[in-house]
């Protein structure tokens, strides 16, 4: 007996077995750093040299699938965690130093009130202008080292915003002052530069 399947029930069948087959976005050793029990993240320094050419490379965006994922908001909660641990102190952290080259950041809004650690993913600074300020910068991958660096008072940053009802959309911010500092040297580790590559002077 030949048994005839509509075209659409072969398309159904192919999307299960699709669905039952397909791998995680994420790449095993993202996913071994983000389900890790430890809440806080371990700092990749450049005194390592696997960590230093780690930290050089050209970090990926995200999907919208990792953004809607539970890995997702699992790397958000322990980046926040990472930097504002004891142990770290810092005022923002790029997901290249915790080991996952994806263009996500962590950043402390001084010029919000209750200066509140917000996550920033596919982060991209699309325009800086005004005057250029030199201040002192350091950076929890190069412990031990400060320097004066060049950077913009006022950028505009482009990045996802992730809701679980409505999906993800993109959206752009001015952002001014310290803050606006901070911005530049998080998203220039996405591009795998440090900011001892800009210094303007080093005591």
């Amino acid at each position: 007996m030949r048994i005839k399947i509509s075209a659409a029930a072969l398309f159904l069948m192919a999307l299960l077995f699709s669905g039952c087959s397909s791998k995680s976005p994420w790449k095993a050793e993202e996913l071994a750093l983000i389900r890790d029990s430890s809440s806080i993240m371990r700092v990749l320094s450049v005194d390592k040299l696997q960590d230093s050419l780690f930290l050089r490379l050209n970090a990926d965006t995200l999907r919208a699938e990792m953004l809607l994922s539970e890995e997702y908001a699992r790397l958000a909660s322990k980046m926040v965690a990472t930097v504002t641990s004891p142990e770290q102190d810092g005022v923002g952290l790029a997901a290249p130093q915790v080991g996952i080259s994806r263009r996500m950041v962590a950043v402390q809004r001084f010029d919000k009130s209750s200066e509140p650690f917000e996550v920033y993913p596919n982060i991209r600074i699309t325009d800086m202008r005004g005057e250029k300020l030199c201040g002192p910068e350091g950076c929890l991958s190069i412990p031990g080292r400060r320097g004066e660096v060049l950077r913009f008072m006022e950028i505009d940053i482009r990045y996802s915003i992730v809701d679980p009802k409505t999906g993800v959309r993109d959206t752009c911010e001015t952002v001014r002052g310290f803050t606006a500092v901070i911005f530049q040297h998080e998203c220039d580790h996405l591009d795998g530069i440090l900011y001892t590559d800009r210094l303007a002077s080093e005591p």
